[in-house]
């Protein structure tokens, strides 16, 4: 079991995407900005998986991901990015910093499952 920090600020792809989670038999953390997500990631060293939307308020996934890529201990860091309307130029760049992956929405749950047991394979 394994936590993952589940960034989105549409409630309901947030809580798909949480059920999506715990059924897998992970423990979901929510938030619904990048700013929280940023504070939960620093607070939370256990969290092993990062599934962030790209446009969010206060801190959007872009700068999110920029900064932690920008941390020592955030380099290697497994993302799944989510957007429906982030533009490719941009997400190509995010996806060159680190390990992560792009999924455009509508979200499709069964990839997104397929998608998070590759970067959580089990110990």
């Amino acid at each position: 079991m394994k936590k993952i920090l589940v960034a989105e600020d549409d409630e309901i792809s947030r809580e798909i995407i949480v059920k999506l989670v715990e059924a897998m038999g992970h423990i979901a953390i929510q938030c619904s900005n990048g700013k929280i997500a940023l504070e939960i990631l620093i607070d939370n060293p256990d969290v092993r998986l990062l599934i962030c939307d790209v446009m969010m308020p206060e801190l959007d996934g872009m700068m999110l991901i920029k900064i932690l890529r920008g941390k020592k201990n955030y380099e290697e860091f497994p993302i799944i990015i989510i957007s429906g309307v982030a533009v490719l130029n941009d997400i190509n760049h995010l996806l060159e910093l680190g390990p992560a992956i792009f999924l455009d929405k509508p979200l499709d749950t069964g990839k997104l499952k397929r998608k998070i047991a590759e970067m959580l394979p089990a110990e």
